[in-house]
């Protein structure tokens, strides 16, 4: 399979140009800002997690203070406690969830949110937890974001797919962008976070069609570096080689497993 290096002129796409940050961490902030201006929706709801303390590199924070409530789902005990300072400080606006949100069972999204006054196409679901990202946005069924920012592990570039695994965290720019389509999203920009939004409300964002229609030159990286060593490779080459890494890898392991090596 050829692929097609990157586009270089990354600064061109609409929404990169409203970047800035209050407690996010690559211009989420703004961006998101501009995204619900353009989408007229002013008070929202939000649904976070990995949230900390709701403060800490939160992408949904600074929407508090425009009015918007929603809820925080945070699994480690000492951030929680310190999320629930954060709830007292802003009554009524945040419901915090002491929980790792898992694929299925008692702790999945959808069961999660169900015991909360949720509604069903809440407004924003931000993702961040540097491992299941995929995996739980494909397992959200009863629930339809109309806005959704999601991690993705970005040394991988476009056209190599991945799924979060024990071998490598976190998942690919073409897997979740696969994901994101097959579930009726359209890529609206990165940062170093995707963000995608539904298909029925995309319009409303006024982008120019070349931007909807030629998502891979959304992805911004300017270097990558390849995990058996410390050099980096230039982003006009990169996905021919990374592909050509992660295909050696795969030998690799197949010759090391037919020799029994451990």
């Amino acid at each position: 399979m050829i692929l097609n290096p990157p586009n270089m002129s990354k600064q061109n796409f609409t929404l990169l140009n409203y970047r800035h940050n209050v407690t996010s961490q690559t211009g989420e902030d703004g961006v998101l800002r501009e995204i619900f201006r353009r989408l007229n929706i002013s008070h929202g709801w939000f649904v976070e997690f990995g949230a900390w303390d709701g403060k800490h590199l939160s992408n949904t924070f600074s929407l508090l203070s425009s009015g918007w409530k929603g809820v925080e789902i945070e699994g480690d005990k000492a951030r929680v406690q310190d999320l629930m300072l954060t709830a007292e400080e802003y009554p009524g606006q945040i419901i915090p969830i002491e929980a790792y949100v898992e694929i299925e069972g008692d702790r999945s999204l959808d069961l999660l949110l169900a015991k909360t006054p949720t509604p069903v196409d809440f407004d924003l679901l931000s993702i961040d937890i540097d491992s299941y990202d995929w995996q739980i946005w494909n397992s959200l069924k009863n629930y339809n974001p109309k806005v959704v920012l999601i991690e993705i592990n970005g040394h991988i570039p476009p056209g190599i797919e991945h799924i979060h695994n024990h071998k490598m965290s976190s998942s690919s720019w073409t897997s979740t962008l696969k994901l994101g389509q097959s579930k009726g999203y359209s890529l609206v920009c990165f940062t170093a976070n995707m963000m995608f939004v539904r298909n029925d409300y995309v319009q409303l964002l006024e982008l120019p069609s070349d931007e909807l229609e030629n998502q891979d030159n959304m992805f911004l990286d300017k270097w990558i570096e390849i995990d058996f060593g410390t050099k980096f490779i230039p982003l006009g080459i990169q996905p021919f080689m990374v592909k050509l890494v992660f295909d050696l890898k795969k030998v690799s392991r197949k010759i090391k497993a037919r020799l029994n090596f451990n």
